[in-house]
């Protein structure tokens, strides 16, 4: 079971609260838990995908600095042959990063202010690295999921 309890009071002044959480934390379960309750929750994740799709200034950095090759001929970044050249080369790593980090931001910010602009007076920002990767400035209030058990063998499913 659920249960959401903040110290969050209404104000008529914008609040933007940071949900994060390791792997396997039920993070996803509380930010699908909070969208039900008519929250508004910005997805890092997904935002990180949408920021390197076809005709994105990101994916025409990324494919400036990379190479064509790691298009899919449909057009869309293929993942796993852009890890491969990353996984293991810090600076190329670091490359990506530079290219990606600032569009997902940038997104991330316009996607609070057009909740803002909806009259939505509390935005969820779903980060899974959020206190690691300094966003946790942007916010107001951070909530932490975690997963207090010695010992839980749980599978992983696979992100890319």
């Amino acid at each position: 079971m659920f249960v959401f309890r903040s110290s969050y009071t209404h104000t008529n002044t914008p609040q933007v609260v940071g949900l994060t959480g390791g792997i396997a934390t039920g993070k996803s379960t509380v930010s699908a838990q909070l969208k039900s309750f008519g929250l508004p929750v910005v997805d890092a994740d997904l935002i990180a995908r949408e920021v390197v799709e076809p005709g994105t200034p990101a994916l025409a950095r990324i494919v400036k600095h990379f190479g064509e090759d790691i298009l899919l001929p449909s057009g869309y970044l293929n993942r796993p042959k852009l890890g491969s050249i990353v996984f293991n080369d810090e600076a190329k790593r670091k490359v990506l990063n530079g290219i990606v980090h600032p569009a997902v931001r940038k997104a991330m910010f316009w996607a609070v202010i057009r909740n803002w602009l909806k009259g939505h007076k509390l935005c969820i920002l779903d980060v899974p690295l959020l206190v690691e990767g300094g966003l946790w400035k942007w916010v107001g209030k951070v909530v932490v999921v975690y997963w207090c058990v010695k010992s839980v063998h749980l599978p992983l499913s696979h992100k890319d």
